[in-house]
């Protein structure tokens, strides 16, 4: 595709931030975050003809928003001094159905307004770009920077915006979008955590492919049976889906030879705007999370999906726990378990990431042309990442998934995966 800029402007606050929230505060996940960026992509068949009711209503949204309009000050805190976001309008060639049914990480990221080193190299914490396709449709990409947001505060600022959009007025209450995250995680100097989390997770991109994996509701249904003990949609996914990845490295690894060589992690951020007490807003903005890992044992030479669904179980047990206590020992907490791997073993290490994004109000995002017909990331994950969204009828799950071109031609066919995926791109 090539895509032709339209326009490219600032957009401001319509009312001033007070003097006396001129500085919001990081947390210590907020900072673990720092060096990363994530862009939602909506897509839909309705056109939009005049822009100015997004400009305007992104400019209002902003005022509750504030922070999403400053620019990060010494990486302790963001500097809310109404600097603005970015807002392009794009041109775009070919079909929009087309690319939404075969879609390509690659021409994703032309959708948004910048790429991931563009985006953490500019100063800007909010940038969006709406895509007018020439054969009908539009996609509006909105970009943030994950130092001040995750995925819920995302879901919900884009689903605000919308409302904004669509009744011309504020619909939204600043108590609850503003919440010091600071005070559960307090600012840390977290330069050795992500030292250490980059050597992990980070790979050369040029060697990675995503694709996308459908999950119908029957499918998930049946998947759950045989699991057996009840198994939520998530814990079913994971289960199937770290289960493959793990019986094709053994298999690979070890030859079939029962020598382990190979420590397989699994990484699962963790809501804790439900889990605190008092509950936190859903909508607040900040990473109101916590990361938890578990481990599949070096000496189990085959996975198994009720063990896995037990583990994880396990985990988030040690999740409430942890919430229960207060959060001891500050940032330390960011990673929760982080003993499921030893990292004094001599075995190999492979940690995958588990990152759901389901039950959260994307396809409730209606700027005046109705729901969206598909939403998605622009760009493709970081190596060995899996992050379920809810199909646009509520009742399945796709799974964005980006492995090395090895492990994918291994997961793609994995018995369950042939069983239990209804269809993927």
């Amino acid at each position: 595709m090539k895509i032709r800029i339209i326009s490219s402007e600032i957009i401001k606050p319509c009312s001033s931030t007070p003097e006396h929230l001129r500085s919001y505060k990081l947390s210590a996940m907020d900072q673990f975050s720092l060096h990363t960026s994530f862009p939602f992509v909506f897509f839909y068949s309705g056109e939009c003809k005049n822009s100015d009711h997004l400009k305007k209503s992104l400019s209002q949204t902003l005022t509750y928003y504030y922070p999403f309009a400053g620019r990060l000050k010494n990486g302790f805190s963001v500097d809310c001094d109404d600097y603005g976001v970015t807002f392009i309008e794009a041109s775009v060639p070919g079909d929009m159905s087309e690319l939404i049914k075969q879609p390509k990480s690659e021409l994703l990221e032309q959708l948004r307004p910048y790429n991931e080193e563009e985006m953490l190299n500019t100063q800007v914490n909010l940038a969006v770009q709406v895509n007018h396709f020439d054969r009908g449709g539009v996609a509006i990409c909105v970009s943030f920077r994950h130092a001040i947001v995750d995925a819920c505060a995302g879901a919900h600022f884009v689903r605000n915006w919308s409302k904004v959009a669509n009744c011309g007025g504020p619909l939204i209450d600043i108590k609850d979008v503003i919440f010091d995250c600071n005070s559960i995680f307090p600012s840390q100097d977290v330069s050795g955590a992500l030292l250490k989390r980059n050597r992990e997770l980070v790979n050369d991109q040029n060697e990675l492919i995503t694709k996308w994996f459908v999950f119908n509701n029957s499918k998930i249904a049946a998947l759950q049976e045989k699991i057996g003990d009840r198994p939520t949609r998530f814990e079913a996914l994971l289960a199937l889906m770290w289960g493959a990845m793990i019986d094709a490295n053994i298999k690979e690894s070890n030859n079939n030879i029962p020598t382990p060589t190979t420590q397989f992690g699994a990484l699962i951020p963790v809501n804790l705007r439900r889990k605190l007490d008092p509950a936190l807003p859903e909508q607040c903005i900040g990473n109101a999370i916590t990361i938890g890992m578990t481990g599949w044992p070096t000496k189990e030479l085959r996975a198994d999906y009720n063990k896995i669904v037990f583990k994880v179980r396990e985990l988030m047990g040690m999740v409430d726990e942890y919430v229960k206590n207060g959060f001891p020992n500050g940032w330390k907490n960011c990673i929760i378990n982080e003993a499921a791997i030893d990292r004094n073993s001599t075995c190999a290490m492979k940690i995958f990431t588990f990152s759901s994004i389901c039950r959260m109000p994307f396809y409730e995002t209606d700027f005046g042309w109705g729901k969206p017909l598909w939403i998605s990331l622009a760009q493709g994950g970081l190596n060995n990442t899996f992050v379920p969204i809810d199909t646009s009828d509520g009742k399945g799950i796709q799974v964005m998934v980006t492995l090395s071109e090895e492990d994918m031609a291994k997961f793609e066919q994995d018995p369950g995966i042939l069983a239990y995926a209804s269809s993927s791109n």
